[in-house]
């Protein structure tokens, strides 16, 4: 009866729907959406505590209704957890500006959609969490990534200037950095990923980063992301070297 109640967007593939597996094992309601109902309702139909919510982000009506939805079937709602995501690393290599425009449409317009239509709810409980995936691509500008990274950027300067808008409410924003895991979204690069993770890894990452502890940021592996973190505060001519050595980037002189 008492059960807490978590709402995953991009919860048919990847991080999303090994994350609603490990709440749904945690005793929680889990409400997961996406585009593809097929593969929400076979999620829903193995997993007792999984209910299918088949929701397009791009579109700010069906946003608000959706949620309206698992509202009135959960009552409360604890956690929100956006992660729908695009990436498609064979036009990120030029400007393809209708690419880019897609991109952002879903990453990150997507995400705040998704945001907006949880706000009010949010800020009248005074508590809960909304969680926004974004990438280690949005720490600074990487080579081949003219879409990607700049959404995830965006996401990241949305988050902080969120986080101080919700926290006059009690509710807590959250940010998710998530390094290379395989995942269908991954499985498109045709680069060698450093430090490559299993879905399940980042399930156990992120479930422990909300449960148990209370940090703005929860970013894996560490291994991985200490570096990057410390590669952005460096001044721009030391970090394009290291990282044009790093990936083998040719400037045409």
């Amino acid at each position: 009866m008492n059960k807490k109640t978590i709402w995953i967007t991009g919860g048919s593939t990847g991080i999303g729907k090994a994350l609603a597996i490990k709440f749904a094992n945690e005793g929680w309601n889990v409400a997961i959406s996406a585009r593809r109902e097929n593969l929400l309702r076979e999620i829903s139909d193995n997993h007792e505590n999984i209910n299918s919510f088949p929701l397009d982000v791009t579109n700010k009506d069906k946003c608000k209704e959706v949620f309206n939805n698992i509202k009135n079937q959960f009552e409360n709602i604890d956690i929100c957890f956006f992660s729908t995501g695009t990436w498609n690393p064979k036009k990120e290599k030029d400007i393809d500006v209708e690419q880019i425009e897609d991109v952002f449409k879903v990453n990150f317009f997507g995400t705040l959609n998704s945001i907006k239509s949880v706000e009010k709810y949010f800020k009248e409980k005074k508590s809960g969490i909304i969680t926004i995936v974004s990438s280690i691509a949005g720490y600074r500008g990487l080579p081949n990534s003219t879409g990607y990274g700049p959404s995830k950027s965006a996401l990241n300067n949305l988050a902080e200037s969120l986080y101080f808008d919700f926290k006059r409410s009690n509710v807590r924003i959250c940010l998710v950095s998530p390094g290379f895991i395989k995942t269908p979204m991954t499985d498109k690069n045709d680069f060698k990923m450093p430090f490559l993770k299993t879905t399940d890894y980042a399930a156990e990452k992120i479930y422990d980063g909300l449960i148990n502890k209370k940090n703005f940021e929860i970013h894996f592996p560490k291994s991985l992301t200490l570096i990057l973190k410390i590669l952005s505060f460096l001044p721009s001519k030391i970090y394009f070297g290291l990282i044009g050595k790093m990936t083998k980037y040719q400037k045409n002189d």
